[in-house]
């Protein structure tokens, strides 16, 4: 391969960009279930499929224990503790902020166990840019029958063995 001097273009420069973020993901258990929620028919990249209340951390974020705290509030309209991390992956998306450069997001995402302080979940609080529909207490042994976001399934196998 040729070498390429500092600043000129070479073949990296091909590469569709790839932004960075970072997701947490509550896993919030009462009862023996499991609290999921339902992606609308409009969610542009999992309709109807489910998976567990979060979200990326935004730029005003600036601590992870009020950032999860914040998502679950705003899907779920539950109030949580949260709780260590058990689990982290990744997953790359369309970068919807760069179309025209194909662009990419890589998504590093962090699993917490979390202990709700309220139960009456409801989609009341979300913003339109959720796309959920539905949320459901699931009872663990119940959801391997789950559509869900192929991305969760090993986190959701993680999550069942038994914290040591």
């Amino acid at each position: 391969m040729p070498s390429v001097e500092a600043g000129m273009a070479g073949p990296l420069t091909a590469l569709s960009p790839i932004r960075l973020a970072f997701a947490q993901k509550a896993f919030i258990v009462s009862g023996g279930r499991l609290l999921l929620v339902r992606k609308s028919a409009s969610d542009p990249f999992h309709p109807g499929r489910w998976e567990v209340p979060g979200g990326r951390l935004e730029e005003d974020d600036l601590d992870l224990d009020d950032h999860i705290r914040r998502e679950v509030w705003e899907e779920v309209g539950l109030k949580i503790d949260p709780g260590a991390a058990f689990h982290l992956w990744q997953w790359f998306m369309p970068d919807r902020a760069a179309p025209a450069q194909r662009g990419r997001v890589r998504v590093v995402a962090a699993a917490r166990r979390c202990r709700p302080l309220t139960l009456d979940a409801g989609l009341e609080n979300q913003d339109a840019g959720d796309h959920l529909d539905e949320c459901a207490w699931v009872p663990l042994d119940e959801l391997h029958a789950y559509d869900l976001i192929p991305s969760l399934r090993p986190v959701i196998r993680a999550f069942l063995v038994p914290p040591r």
